[in-house]
């Protein structure tokens, strides 16, 4: 075949082709140019549709929006609501509890608080620190706060629930223990005598509560106050506080600091710690004990450094149970002695020297009349009790031992007594023991009595946990009649029964 045939052939196909494609450019130019005139129309459509989207959208948004602004308003009213149902339910608890309060003082009754220690880390006993707590375990928590009234412990047949006039759980602080001490301080300053002693097993918390905590070998003794401060030094802190406000120099303070070890007491601010003292009874048929030292304060340093000075004194060792385990009773007295009314004077003759002339009419010649100050005094007790101790559980031996036997005969004592008081029976056997010798006025109804009752949760010390809550249960039974306002010596109190009128002799 000529070569130019093939030219012409291969030419004519490729101008087939791009006639083809021509055409097809063409197509396309025509479906482009319809969509271009299409396109403003489709806009405008859309446009349309997403402006009639977006009211709608306004417009929902604007309705919720206005059921959020209803939902907040309500929500607000709710708590403002609740806000004042909390108010005025904790208002009718604090009267409630006013109430109750004075119905106890009015009845004599002993008042019995509850605290809860943390579980600590020797309460795991012998076994291994991670099993503290845990379900089954030694140191299994079967102690419970139930609410600030109610403690429940869970035995192995039931759980048994105690009830106080307040419940303290493991968390609060000791801010929370004193603000239910501190209104009985101000019965202090009205002529009242008041006592509150911790009681509880060794290792319980009885000195963390009444003093402050062991990391601290001093127990704050500082002015100014610490948040690990116990009853002690904040009672003492609140004391100085109400004196203040009253006129300057009608209120002195003095300060004792004993201890009941071995059913002894011992004076631990005496320079002779180791000699023995004895209660003896007063004239007015208030116990006291003249041979131990009473030194004057002016402010909590001072009280705190003297009773630092007899904690050095204090006799204390260490058992399986607890590292610092106080082995004797400690007793901090605070008396206060208030300048009385001058009316309240009594009036007696002073003879001057040489001269001894009576008249006839029995009247003292040149003899002057002398008012002596009248003065009230009444007494803080600050009780720190040693515990009650299992020996074999303790592990104490010798000496510690016999510490142990005397620890718990004085609180077994201590719980005669107030058996006996709640069953009304004739004897009291307040002399069974010295410790109950010596607080028979406080036990007996001459003082507003608090007891604090110091619990561990774990379950190695069940046995010890229920003694001790069924002692507050006991506590709580006793009725001691309304507690006695002390008055000068010079004055008498006169019964309701001795003011009824009685029918005049010359007119019958």
């Amino acid at each position: 075949m000529p070569l130019g045939l093939d030219k012409t052939k291969f030419l004519a196909n490729k101008a087939r082709e791009l006639e083809v494609q021509s055409r097809n450019l063409k197509q396309e130019l025509v479906k482009l140019k319809t969509f271009v005139e299409e396109m403003p129309k489709q806009f405008a459509q859309y446009f349309n549709r997403a402006g009639t989207i977006f009211q709608h959208q306004t417009a929902a948004f604007e309705s919720r929006s206005g059921n959020i602004t209803a939902l907040a308003d309500e929500v607000a009213q709710l708590k403002n609501s609740l806000k004042e149902i909390t108010e005025r339910h904790a208002l009718e608890k604090k009267r409630r509890q006013e109430l109750h309060n004075t119905l106890m003082e009015l009845r004599g009754n002993i008042r019995v608080h509850g605290r809860i220690r943390p579980l600590m880390e020797f309460d795991v006993e012998n076994e291994d620190i991670t099993s503290l707590g845990k379900p089954g375990s030694r140191s299994e928590v079967v102690v419970h706060y139930v609410d600030d009234e109610n403690i429940c412990v869970r035995t192995n047949k039931h759980n048994k629930v105690f009830e106080y006039e307040r419940v303290y759980n493991s968390t609060e602080k000791q801010e929370a223990i004193f603000d239910e001490v501190q209104p009985m301080l101000t019965s202090l300053l009205d002529g009242y005598n008041v006592s509150i002693m911790a009681y509880g097993q060794t290792g319980s918390g009885k000195t963390h509560t009444m003093l402050g905590s062991h990391r601290n070998d001093d127990y704050n003794p500082s002015h100014d106050p610490h948040p690990d401060e116990g009853v002690i030094p904040r009672a003492t802190r609140e004391l100085f506080r109400l004196i203040e406000e009253k006129p300057v120099g009608t209120h002195s303070l003095e300060v004792s600091v004993v201890e009941v070890y071995n059913n002894d007491i011992k004076d631990l601010l005496s320079r002779d710690p180791n000699a023995k003292h004895d209660v003896v009874t007063g004239g007015d048929g208030q116990l006291s004990i003249p041979t131990v030292t009473s030194k004057p304060v002016d402010n909590v340093d001072s009280v705190m450094t003297l009773v630092q000075l007899g904690l050095k004194t204090r006799k204390e060792s260490a058992t399986l149970v607890h590292e610092h385990s106080s082995r004797s009773h400690l007793i901090v007295t605070l008396t206060v002695t208030t300048k009385a009314p001058s009316f309240f004077a009594k009036s007696f003759a002073a003879e001057p020297e040489g001269n001894t002339s009576i008249s006839k009419k029995g009247v003292v010649g040149n003899l002057q009349t002398t008012n002596q100050q009248p003065v009230v005094r009444t007494k803080l007790q600050l009780v720190d009790l040693a515990g009650s101790e299992c020996v074999g559980m303790s592990g104490v031996k010798g000496a510690a031992l016999r510490e142990a036997s005397n620890i718990n005969k004085s609180l077994s004592a201590l719980a005669d007594v107030l058996g006996a008081l709640a069953e009304h029976r004739t004897h009291v056997p307040y002399r069974n023991s010295r410790l109950t010798h010596f607080l028979q006025d406080s036990i007996g109804g001459d003082a507003k009595l608090l007891i604090l009752l110091c619990v561990s949760p774990a379950q190695r010390y069940i046995t010890e946990s229920l003694q001790c809550l069924g002692f507050g249960q006991r506590a709580r039974q006793v009725q001691r009649g309304p507690t006695k306002r002390r008055l000068p010596s010079s004055a008498e109190k006169v019964a309701p029964e001795n003011t009824q009128s009685r029918p005049n002799s010359a007119t019958r």
